[in-house]
């Protein structure tokens, strides 16, 4: 059965941080060899951002207006991206230790802003202590059950696959756990409830679909909602998988599928009625409440970023941003797509956060503060129903509304290169004696025809209208 997510998650708006990359706040603790701030990103190279960096730039978040955090993982890891875990309980040393750990979830939480970790535990670290141990003592290792060893010697060092024994992928740095063994299990479960404790919000799980275990996932659920009942806990799964809702395991699940949705709309791939039906079936997919409890992303660290997506076009790019900020779920913004900041696949879409502000795309910025402003101020944006309306797929246009406790807002939207001409129906609104809707985005409005309750608007090339 689903559970019912945390009430916050419906409010949230979250913002992905890479933590080496966003700000460097504690040159004391950088590694030998750091990069320089800003250099072109590689696989393994380290650039000195870390936890008091993200201390020192809270500001600039509660300015931007998001109310959530979601990091990628801050735990000892031999990489920069730190999902080769070496040790569970520990601040990686490069981003800070647990004071600093506590002093950022102090100042967050003073803002009102959720921290969410990033959890990987299908897999470790070749440093990770049990399977040190398994490499030093072989058959005899007291942790030989920990992984999936399918002979030894084990060969974890040489190039090419892992042969000896199940890894993520088949790299050898990166060996499964066996969560089926019970030590496992009661070490991963304590480090879930042990950061919980510390004052993490929830959780991000990484590959939880690698862990074929459903039991696993319920006592994950239940010492995480235990220790917090407003915890929230958010898969990756890249698919439309129900099942991971419905079965009570998830609140919500990082939602590509929406994200490819809007780059195909927007890339002309797929017609407005195509991408509204998709969206729709999207909202069927899973039950009511949880639909608020999605993780709606345009981007994050393992893809393109969207201005490189979208070839630099702002336009297109801020029309992303609208649907996403008026859709049903959490909205999340990957740190530096709200500046502009190009990057392909890894490791480019890993660069450095520019603070200077002349590097900065200020208009795009602009307007996603204002779209965070318009969802935090309007219930309807965040907790309303989804309607589809009128479009036009000739002309690249379509409509929607959100509507909630009788309080109304109508989305228009534009995808073509011209300027575009649509009828809205509003016979499915309460629109009482409402004569005209207002553009929040601008200076315009539309008058109500009242006698067949629809409203006419011109929208200009790849533009967007919220109407209320």
């Amino acid at each position: 059965m689903p559970k019912n997510i945390p009430p916050w998650v419906k409010h949230a708006i979250f913002y992905q941080i890479f933590p080496d990359r966003f700000f460097n706040g504690d040159l004391t603790n950088d590694p030998e060899n750091v990069q320089s701030w800003g250099s072109k990103p590689n696989l393994w190279g380290f650039q000195g951002g870390d936890l008091a960096g993200i201390i020192k730039k809270i500001d600039y978040l509660v300015e931007l207006g998001v109310n959530a955090i979601y990091l990628n993982p801050i735990f000892t890891g031999a990489s920069n991206h730190r999902y080769d875990t070496i040790d569970y309980y520990q601040i990686d040393p490069k981003l800070g230790n647990l004071a600093t750990f506590h002093e950022l979830v102090k100042i967050a939480h003073k803002n009102e802003i959720k921290i969410i970790l990033d959890g990987v535990f299908n897999h470790t670290g070749r440093g990770f202590f049990a399977f040190n141990d398994l490499l030093e003592n072989g058959e005899h290792s007291p942790y030989r059950y920990w992984y999936h060893v399918y002979h030894f010697p084990i060969d974890a060092y040489s190039p090419g696959k892992a042969r000896d024994y199940a890894a993520w992928w088949g790299f050898k740095s990166l060996p499964k756990l066996n969560t089926d063994h019970p030590p496992v299990r009661d070490y991963l479960l304590s480090v879930a409830k042990y950061w919980i404790e510390q004052g993490a919000d929830g959780w991000r799980l990484d590959v939880p679909n690698e862990i074929d275990d459903e039991s696993f996932w319920s006592e994950f659920q239940e010492i995480v909602r235990t220790t917090n009942p407003n915890a929230y806990i958010c898969g990756e799964i890249w698919e439309a998988d129900s099942t991971w809702i419905e079965n009570g395991f998830f609140d919500g699940l990082m939602n590509y599928p929406l994200r490819t949705a809007i780059i195909d709309l927007l890339q002309s791939k797929i017609t407005p009625s195509t991408f509204i039906q998709q969206v729709n079936n999207l909202l069927k997919n899973y039950p009511d409440q949880n639909r608020y409890g999605m993780f709606n992303l345009l981007g994050s660290h393992d893809t393109e970023r969207i201005r490189t997506i979208l070839k630099d076009d702002f336009a297109l790019i801020q029309l992303a941003y609208l649907f996403l900020f008026t859709f049903v779920g959490a909205p999340v913004i990957y740190y530096g797509d709200e500046i502009g900041i190009r990057g392909g696949k890894d490791p480019e879409s890993r660069r450095a956060f520019p603070w200077d502000e002349h590097q900065w795309d200020l208009p795009l910025k602009q307007k996603i503060e204002k779209l965070i402003h318009l969802r935090r101020i309007f219930p309807a944006l965040r907790m309303g129903e989804f309607i589809s309306l009128d479009y036009d797929d000739n002309r690249m246009v379509f409509s929607y509304a959100r509507t909630y406790e009788n309080n109304n807002f109508v989305m228009a939207f534009n995808c073509s290169d011209k300027n575009q001409n649509l009828d809205i129906s509003l016979k499915q609104l309460n629109i009482n004696s409402q004569t005209r809707l207002n553009n929040l985005l601008g200076d315009e409005y539309f008058q109500i025809n009242l006698s067949n309750k629809s409203i006419s608007v011109i929208i200009p090339s790849k533009t967007g209208f919220i109407l209320h």
